[in-house]
């Protein structure tokens, strides 16, 4: 393994593990983060961890679009 590879498996784990953000996890691996994202997904870690309030936030949006409810 490179020194290359060894910094892109740290950072995903560093993902993974919710010690870095994805912009952080890029910039210690020394890539973008565009390609910070593929190595996650070739790794099969998830990019984007929506939490419950998340989604209540998202629903509360959706209700009160213009139009929503009629």
């Amino acid at each position: 393994m490179s020194e290359r590879d060894a910094l892109i498996e740290i950072a995903c784990r560093l993902f993974d593990g919710e010690r870095l953000s994805l912009p952080a996890a890029a910039r210690f691996a020394a890539i973008s983060r565009a390609a910070m994202e593929g190595e996650l997904r070739r790794r099969h870690i998830a990019i984007y961890r929506p939490t419950v309030e998340d989604l209540h936030q998202d629903l509360d949006t959706l209700r009160n679009l213009p139009g929503a409810g009629s």
